[in-house]
């Protein structure tokens, strides 16, 4: 629901835990340089998103925008999703954040309707990893999916020793 552009109940509380997750992932790649930026951390990996901070933080903007994008087909809209952007430093990650947020919540400013909880399985948004969600679900997701890359950021930060 929202009131005069300010949202209210589970919709506002998921949004603002979902700005604290982006919040924080930005104070952890703010100070990056481009090198740590795009430094293999995890060059082994069979997960082509995992290989540097860079390809992390390509997969998190680009599911952001997912994750909205199918909240908007599931009331109907046929949006598609827009085009996986790589940047080369962390500033351009960081406003491609802001955007993918502004994004999703301007879904609630255009459809103040969304009914978050959906008990029927056939109503609710069926992703491309063939995974199940309501709308509260979905976006639950993508709070945890910001927190579970933040970490491992972290982790890569500490264990290269850059500085944050």
């Amino acid at each position: 629901m929202v009131h005069n552009n300010k949202f209210s109940g589970a919709i506002a509380a998921l949004l603002d835990e979902y700005k604290k997750a982006i919040d924080e992932l930005i104070k952890v790649i703010e100070p990056l340089t481009d090198d740590q930026l795009i430094r293999p951390i995890e060059p082994i990996s069979t997960n082509t998103d995992c290989h540097s901070i860079q390809t992390i933080l390509t997969h998190v903007t680009s599911s952001m925008f997912s994750y909205a994008v199918y909240i908007e087909n599931s009331v109907g809209l046929g949006t598609e999703r827009p085009e996986r952007l790589t940047f080369d430093n962390a500033s351009a990650y960081i406003s491609r954040l802001e955007i993918a947020f502004d994004y999703t919540k301007n879904v609630f400013v255009q459809n103040p309707s969304i009914t978050l909880e959906e008990l029927d399985s056939s109503k609710k948004i069926t992703t491309r990893w063939g995974q199940l969600y309501d709308v509260e679900q979905i976006l639950e997701h993508a709070i945890v999916h910001i927190l579970r890359h933040r970490r491992q950021i972290e982790k890569a930060c500490d264990q290269y020793k850059f500085s944050n």
